[in-house]
């Protein structure tokens, strides 16, 4: 990733176009990411702050984010200063990653005032600082006191002052000057360049360097000039060999590239790459407990899975118990107290060999063959219990691994109804509250490319919801065939093949089988699917099902979700 200050420099000029609009919304879902609802040149947009260390970015995005019930502080603090105020400015600091949004707003007196809001993009540094227009600070989303930074104090109260100046070259006026800071025959010559421009990440420096070819200071220059005139381009998503992704604010050309999209706003582009892994960075955080809990538990039932299996391997013993049995009774008038072994012809071998039997010596040869009848009688016994419970603990490693699968794909919502359900399963204890009558279950939605909506339950209180309750009887339903994964519902009783292998597609993207090629996916009417009565949450069975096999793709998935 790069969001260096070219990238900065660019989702700035694109931010033109909010000076004069107004703040109608002030939010913060998360901890460190603010969400701003303005209304300029007649249309809404969403202006996300993120300080999220591995996040950090400031970018428009069409993403809806839920909002907790109760704002934080400096949410509070923002709405009394900002909200309902119009935005005057949105600069960059030099080519850093320092933008200031200043904001035209009244007090409680219906006096006008000047606020400014600094957004601090520097990995664990960053931070969104509300200031007076002299800069007094009023309030900041990180605060930093003297005792953790000597340079410069981030509390209420506190003047504010800017990170520390790095005196590098603008390379946007100063590139020529800074090219004669460069040292041609020291070599790194990519490092030399991030050290001497402002604003220049070290994927921009060596897409430089790659375009150069020659190190040296003309065909520097040149390649630089050619960067920077791709600034008026497209962005760029690239996925690469190593499996890592980029994006960038020009079209790159170094490194071993597996696959390219570009896209025509830095809105496009930052919620192609970020959207899923901040998403994905949040339930992490939020679920570590669950996570732990999966784990423990399903290694718990994995190792009483292996004992019943050596208890079963056990009862295998009970037809030879009962031969010993019915062999001794047959031989009892050969046999006397105080043998250790009978030597008996064993009459169900074929050839008819003779058989060896242990014997307890100090009990009757009638003892002896009760006592072989008392311990197959109990293996029996033992080998229907053994099979009963083998069971019950396969499906409970079944539903273990379902709830991790779906922790896998949960947004933070998701990992809300998947806590609910271990409550109510029993596996963790929560506070007692008072359960909604009719709860809102929200299902996501996609559309085919053919224009066929179709729905999926992303855990398993969606997937009882989907499929016993908003699902139509003849309506098409899919899931991933023996492989813990999603409930899928086509809104169509005869779906055309593309609206089908799509919805399978998204079926096995929301499984275990992610990662996998040529998946199975099942699918039937939903009349077919049953519940068995006793079943734990979202378990079915279900008949006349036909399997297509398909291959998950995210880009696919994303590109067929409705907003």
């Amino acid at each position: 990733m790069a969001y260096d200050g070219l990238m900065t420099y660019r989702v700035v000029q694109e931010l033109q176009s909010l000076v004069g609009g107004r703040i109608n919304k002030v939010h913060q879902p998360y901890s460190l990411d603010l969400m701003l609802q303005i209304r300029s040149n007649r249309q809404n947009a969403q202006l996300l702050i993120s300080a999220n260390a591995m996040y950090a970015r400031l970018q428009l995005t069409d993403t809806p984010i839920k909002n907790p019930q109760e704002p934080p502080m400096f949410c509070m603090m923002l709405r009394k200063h900002v909200e309902g105020g119009f935005i005057t400015a949105v600069e960059q600091i030099g080519r850093d990653r320092v933008i200031v949004i200043s904001v035209r707003s009244r007090n409680e007196l219906g006096d006008e005032e000047s606020k400014k809001v600094y957004i601090e993009l520097m990995g664990r540094h960053s931070n969104v600082v509300l200031t007076t227009e002299e800069g007094k600070i009023l309030d900041a989303i990180k605060h930093l006191p003297p005792s953790q930074n000597t340079y410069r104090t981030i509390m209420p109260g506190s003047e504010y002052l800017l990170p520390p100046e790095q005196h590098k070259f603008d390379p946007l006026s100063d590139l020529t000057e800074g090219l004669k800071r460069i040292d041609w025959n020291a070599g790194k010559l990519d490092k030399q360049i991030v050290a001497t421009f402002a604003g220049v990440s070290p994927q921009i420096a060596q897409e430089v360097v790659h375009l150069a070819k020659m190190p040296n200071r003309d065909s520097v220059q040149q390649a630089f000039e050619n960067v920077l005139r791709q600034l008026e381009g497209p962005y760029v998503f690239q996925q690469l060999a190593n499996g890592k992704e980029r994006f960038a604010p020009i079209v790159l050309t170094a490194g071993d590239i597996v696959s390219e999209e570009t896209y025509a706003s830095s809105k496009e582009v930052l919620d192609r790459f970020f959207y899923e892994k901040a998403n994905r960075d949040r339930v992490r955080q939020q679920a570590h407990d669950v996570e732990r809990l999966l784990k423990s538990e399903l290694e718990k039932n994995q190792l009483k899975r292996r004992r019943l299996l050596e208890d079963l391997k056990a009862t295998e013993r009970a037809d030879e118990l009962q031969k010993f049995g019915e062999l001794l009774t047959t031989y009892l008038f050969q046999l006397e107290k105080g043998m250790r072994v009978a030597e008996v012809v064993d009459y169900y071998d074929e050839d008819g060999a003779t058989i060896s039997i242990p014997l307890d010596p100090l009990k009757t040869p009638n003892e002896n063959a009760q006592q072989y009848y008392k311990k197959y009688n109990k293996l029996k016994v033992a080998k229907v219990e053994v099979k009963k419970q083998l069971e019950l603990n396969d499906a409970e490693i079944e539903y273990l691994e379902t709830l991790t699968a779906q922790l896998d794909v949960a947004s933070p919502s998701d990992l809300l109804e998947i806590r609910e359900e271990l409550a109510e399963e029993g596996y963790i204890r929560q506070k007692r509250q008072k359960k909604k009558a009719n709860p809102k279950i929200s299902l996501e939605a996609y559309t085919s490319s053919t224009g066929t909506d179709f729905f999926v339950g992303k855990n398993n209180t969606q997937n009882d919801h989907l499929t016993f309750k908003f699902a139509r009887r003849d309506e098409i339903w899919l899931h991933v065939k023996d492989i813990p994964g999603s409930h899928v519902i086509i809104r169509s009783t005869e779906p055309d093949e593309t609206t089908l292998l799509e919805a399978a597609s998204v079926a096995a993207y929301f499984s275990k089988a992610r990662a996998s090629s040529g998946v199975p996916v099942d699918y039937t009417r939903a009349r077919y699917v049953k519940k068995p009565s006793g079943a734990k949450p979202g378990f079915v069975i279900y008949t006349d099902q036909q399997t297509v096999y398909v291959t998950p793709d995210e880009q696919l998935m994303k590109s067929l979700k409705q907003s």
